[in-house]
């Protein structure tokens, strides 16, 4: 059984890499062009965004003091280091296929990690909250199709 999930995984992992690698090459912009969406997706203004977001989101769950200790944890806890940089496009193809799957792959456990400890995260914080709060908490986060890292995204 463990054998089957496990070469499943990889089955699927190889499958992502392979399309992902092949929708990238025929995405990139012509050379000298701004990528789509750049100034959008810099990292001031994603922080610029997330900050805006909590301080939202805290004024609806209207903690109180010991909530709020807690509310300053989870954020801290959160706050997403600097997102590993994505291999150089050259270098990358100066690699082996088997070389460039296994870079996909550590860049995928890394993001796994950054999930895992998020989700502890909001779990410690979650179970400070009042039923009500955990209500409003449900409803920001509300699952809305499609991938969402922040889910409140409208």
């Amino acid at each position: 059984m463990m054998k089957r999930t496990h070469k499943a995984l990889v089955t699927t992992l190889l499958a992502i890499s392979v399309g992902a690698g092949s929708l990238a090459a025929q995405a990139q912009p012509a050379p000298g062009a701004p990528a789509a969406g750049s100034q959008e997706r810099s990292p001031e203004k994603m922080r610029e965004r997330m900050e805006k977001r909590q301080a939202e989101l805290r004024a609806k769950l209207n903690l109180n003091a010991n909530q709020d200790t807690a509310w300053k944890a989870y954020v801290a806890r959160i706050r997403p280091a600097d997102m590993p940089q994505r291999p150089d496009r050259a270098e990358m193809e100066k690699l082996s296929v088997p070389e460039r799957m296994e870079k996909r792959l550590a860049f995928m456990k890394q993001a796994e990690q950054r999930l895992t400890d998020r989700l502890a995260a909001t779990r410690d914080f979650y179970a400070v909250l009042s039923p009500e709060q955990q209500k409003i908490f449900n409803e920001e986060f509300k699952f809305r199709g499609g991938m969402r890292h922040h889910g409140g995204h409208r």
